[in-house]
């Protein structure tokens, strides 16, 4: 699956920060947003998409949970596009 993640905005804080984001797939852009947590227990990050993303992703022949997963194992591993100006340091612990 080649799926590419555009950070939008993040809020908040190296403990918890809110993402909003686009992702592509198959050359089709969707929205999604998710919450990342740090500390106890290390990184976490819990993302989400609307009912009709999962519908045009099923018509697309995907499984949306396997997308949602894969959404947030690239958020856990910066494997992300960033806006002009916004530095990963300002929300992810090192």
């Amino acid at each position: 699956m080649n799926l590419e993640i555009y950070i939008n905005n993040v809020r908040g804080a190296q403990m918890a920060a809110k993402i909003t984001g686009t992702f592509t797939i198959d050359k089709h852009s969707f929205r999604f947003t998710a919450i990342a947590f740090g500390r106890i227990g290390g990184q976490n990050v819990g993302a989400k998409i609307s009912k009709t993303t999962e519908k045009e992703l099923k018509k697309l022949g995907y499984d949306s949970e396997e997308v949602i997963l894969t959404i947030q194992k690239n958020l856990l591993q910066g494997n992300l596009t960033l806006p002009e100006g916004l530095k990963k340091e300002s929300f992810v612990d090192d």
